[in-house]
């Protein structure tokens, strides 16, 4: 379908991606306030000996460029779902409800119930991104005529104000500002392998149930009439990869907190080079996404160090420009 757009066959854009995420992530490794060498990352990772940068290297370097990698692929995958499920340029998870539901929910559990382990916290974070999606969709859909790209634009910006000012509420009146702000800000600094047990299952089962339905998502983004015509079961397909998406959302919020454009920069992206056939947006977006995170979190805790600069502010200062890129290519589309 796209063949021509793809000056590359498929496996060689994979594997460069691949490549490239290796790279990168090796790369975070050896880049930081401490002064490590290459011999340093290598023994840390391959060998059993001890010494202070190797523990530092195993203990913190880690296991936050790992949680970077899994949050990149996750919301970017994400990303891209969403945007072929609605057919909407301007889709992605924060957009959608998905992320403020999750923040909501996270602020919730927090006040209620301050000692509460990973895992409730993380589960609230799935339960609160679908609560948001469905109100969202809930709204877009309530007119005559089913879902429009800017209804549902429309009704997900009032839902995420309206959740956002929900968590900053429930932060001021039980003060916990400060710790819900930690979450929100977005980030993944304190990552911990103990966190990452909960979250790398979650988010991989997301991204399976992407790759086994990227070939229904591809016949589902031309239009419903088509893929109804060509015997898919729409509520079917929706509803595995509406799980995805909230598998994906949920479990990256979780640990990375509000992290914005990731989801909507880098399918753009990866369908411009490889088109729109999402058997291979889908991989693609996950090794991209995955690299652009650990080159965000790398820069964010050494672009001023010894400070750490929000990893979402990075993100925000690239995906702004390309955010009214994208509005200014294709807002004509929306009705």
């Amino acid at each position: 379908m796209d063949a021509d757009r793809r000056r590359w066959p498929f496996r060689y854009m994979f594997f460069l991606s691949l490549g490239l995420l290796v790279a990168v992530w090796f790369g975070s490794m050896r880049v930081g306030v401490a002064d490590t060498t290459w011999s340093d990352v290598w023994r840390a990772l391959f060998s059993d000996q001890q010494s202070k940068q190797l523990d530092l290297i195993r203990e913190l370097r880690l296991p936050r460029e790992t949680a970077a990698a899994f949050v990149g692929a996750g919301l970017a995958v994400a990303g891209a779902i969403m945007q072929g499920m609605t057919r909407n340029p301007l889709a992605d998870p924060g957009l959608l409800g998905l992320t403020a539901g999750a923040n909501a929910a996270l602020a919730m559990t927090m006040a209620f119930f301050p000692s509460a382990h990973y895992l409730l916290i993380t589960v609230a974070c799935l339960l609160g991104a679908a609560a948001g999606a469905g109100a969202v969709f809930g709204i877009g859909a309530a007119r005559k005529g089913g879902f429009s790209p800017l209804r549902i634009v429309l009704a997900g910006s009032a839902v995420s104000t309206l959740l956002f000012a929900i968590a900053e509420g429930i932060g001021l009146y039980f003060h916990i500002s400060k710790d819900v702000s930690m979450w929100t800000s977005g980030g993944v600094a304190g990552a911990s392998w103990k966190q990452l047990s909960v979250v790398i299952p979650l988010i991989t089962t997301g991204l399976a149930i992407a790759v086994l339905y990227a070939r229904p998502l591809t016949i589902l983004s031309l239009s419903e009439e088509v893929a109804v015509g060509v015997g898919q079961k729409t509520a079917a397909v929706k509803t595995a990869l509406f799980l995805a998406v909230f598998l994906l959302t949920g479990a990256s919020v979780a640990i990375a907190g509000n992290i914005t454009f990731i989801g909507l920069m880098i399918p753009h992206l990866v369908r411009a080079i490889a088109g729109a056939d999402y058997r291979f947006v889908i991989p693609l977006s996950a090794a991209i996404g995955a690299s652009a995170m650990v080159l965000a979190d790398t820069a964010a805790r050494t672009v001023n160090a010894p400070f750490e600069t929000p990893v979402a502010a990075i993100v925000a200062v690239i995906g702004l420009p390309f955010f009214l890129f994208v509005v200014r290519k294709k807002g004509r589309g929306f009705e």
